[in-house]
């Protein structure tokens, strides 16, 4: 693949919907993926004004950023879905995961396939290492960069 068929795809994926491409042509590879501007900002829509004195204030956040720092401390890697989709440990119903905690994976291992838009995607392994935990259950709708894997490296 040479340069100028680069930048055509480049600008085929910029004129398009797409979030992300693998191109493949025998031992070369290219991942295109597009992010979202850091420039766009959503202003968080207001909060209605309670009818009624509230009870107390539930502390939920505070477990997930508790969860984060653990994590972080540990040394553990996160693994985000690159795309929204439905999360599935296996290439079938009847097939065994592609990876359970505990096993050990090498960077470019499969590690499951999220489906989007009836296109089943393969999730890679970013590094090597050994699964801590598996943050998704089989067919749960995922967001775009929600933390799917914990990886030890």
């Amino acid at each position: 693949m040479n340069l100028n068929e680069i930048k055509q795809l480049i600008g085929l994926v910029n004129g398009s919907d797409l979030q992300e491409a693998i191109i493949e042509e025998g031992d070369f590879k290219i991942i295109l993926r597009r992010s979202v501007p850091q420039s766009v900002q959503y202003a968080p829509a207001p909060a209605p004004a309670p009818a009624a004195p509230a009870v107390a204030p539930a502390a939920a956040p505070a477990p997930v950023v508790e969860a984060t720092l653990t994590a972080q401390a540990a040394g553990l890697i996160d693994v985000c879905s690159p795309i929204v989709g439905t999360f599935y440990q296996a290439s079938s119903p009847d097939a065994a995961p592609f990876v359970s905690v505990g096993d050990t994976v090498k960077k470019g291992d499969i590690l499951c396939i999220i489906e989007a838009m009836k296109l089943m995607n393969e999730i890679e392994a970013e590094i090597s290492g050994t699964i801590a935990e598996i943050l998704v259950e089989n067919g749960q709708p995922i967001e775009y960069d929600q933390p799917l894997f914990r990886i030890k490296p």
